[in-house]
C-alpha cells in the first residue's frame, strides 16, 4: 500500500509540474504576443504619427513665412489636412488598442464598427450576422471574441485577396461561437507560419478561456472558427 501511494503521490508530482510548464508556456506566449503588438503601434506612432506631426511645424513656419494672403491661406488649408490625417490615425490606433463601443456598448456594436471601417478602408464587402441575445456577454469573452474577429479580418485584408468576408456569431449550449468566412486564395495551415498571421495569439487568447480554434482553408476561401464556452443562462 505505502509503495502504491509513493507511485501515485510520484505521478501526480509530474502531471503538476506538466501543467504548470504549460501554463508558464501558454503566459509567454501571451505576452509574447502582446509585446509584439505594442511594437508595432510604437513603430506605428515613431513613423506615421510623429512624421504627421513634424510635417504641421513645419506647416505653421511655412504659414508665418507666407509671401502673400493667397500663399499663406494655401499653407493653412495643407495644415488642415495635415491634421485631419493625424487625428485619423490616432483614433484609429486607439480604436485597435481599446474600441470605447467595446467597454459602451458590448460585442456586437463594436464589432459593426469594426465592419464597417474595414468595408471603407478596402474593396472588400464585410457583413455582419448575429444570433446572440441581446445581454451582454461577460467582458473577458467578449474581448476575446473581439481580438479575434479583429485579427481574422486583418488577415483577410492583407494576405487573401478576397472580395468579400462574413462574421457570423451565434450562441451555443455551452457558449458562443464565431465564424469569419471569406472568398479568397486560402492557404495550406501547416505550410504558413502561424505567427505570420497572428493564428497563436488567437489559440493563446481562446485557450486561457477554455476556447479553441479551427481552421479550413482551400483554394475558394477561408472559415476561421472560434469557440468560447461559458453559460448564456
Amino acid at each position: 500500500d505505502v509503495r502504491l501511494v509513493e507511485i501515485f503521490a510520484a505521478r501526480a508530482a509530474v502531471a503538476v509540474d506538466l501543467s504548470e510548464r504549460v501554463a508558464r508556456d501558454t503566459v509567454r506566449r501571451v505576452v509574447q504576443a502582446q509585446e509584439q503588438e505594442r511594437a508595432r503601434l510604437a513603430r506605428e506612432l515613431h513613423d506615421e504619427t510623429g512624421q504627421a506631426l513634424t510635417s504641421i511645424l513645419l506647416g505653421l513656419k511655412s504659414i508665418r513665412t507666407a509671401r502673400d494672403d493667397a500663399s499663406a491661406e494655401l499653407a493653412e488649408q495643407q495644415l488642415r489636412e495635415l491634421v485631419v490625417s493625424a487625428l485619423q490615425d490616432v483614433r484609429a490606433l486607439a480604436v485597435e488598442l481599446r474600441p470605447a463601443s467595446l467597454d459602451d456598448f458590448g460585442l456586437v456594436p463594436a464589432l459593426e464598427r469594426l465592419v464597417e471601417t474595414l468595408t471603407e478602408a478596402s474593396d472588400i464587402n464585410v457583413t455582419l450576422d448575429s444570433s446572440l441575445p441581446d445581454r451582454r456577454l461577460p467582458p473577458d469573452a467578449e474581448t476575446v471574441l473581439y481580438r479575434f474577429v479583429q485579427e481574422a479580418l486583418t488577415n483577410v485584408a492583407k494576405h487573401s485577396a478576397a472580395t468579400s468576408a462574413s462574421v457570423m456569431l451565434a450562441a451555443r449550449d455551452s457558449g458562443v461561437s464565431a465564424v469569419v468566412e471569406d472568398d479568397g486564395r486560402g492557404f495550406e495551415p501547416e505550410e504558413v507560419r502561424t505567427e505570420a498571421l497572428g493564428i497563436i495569439g488567437m489559440r493563446e487568447r481562446l485557450a486561457l478561456l477554455g476556447g479553441t480554434l479551427a481552421i479550413e482553408s482551400s483554394a475558394s476561401g477561408t472559415s476561421m472558427i472560434a469557440f468560447v464556452p461559458f453559460s448564456l443562462g
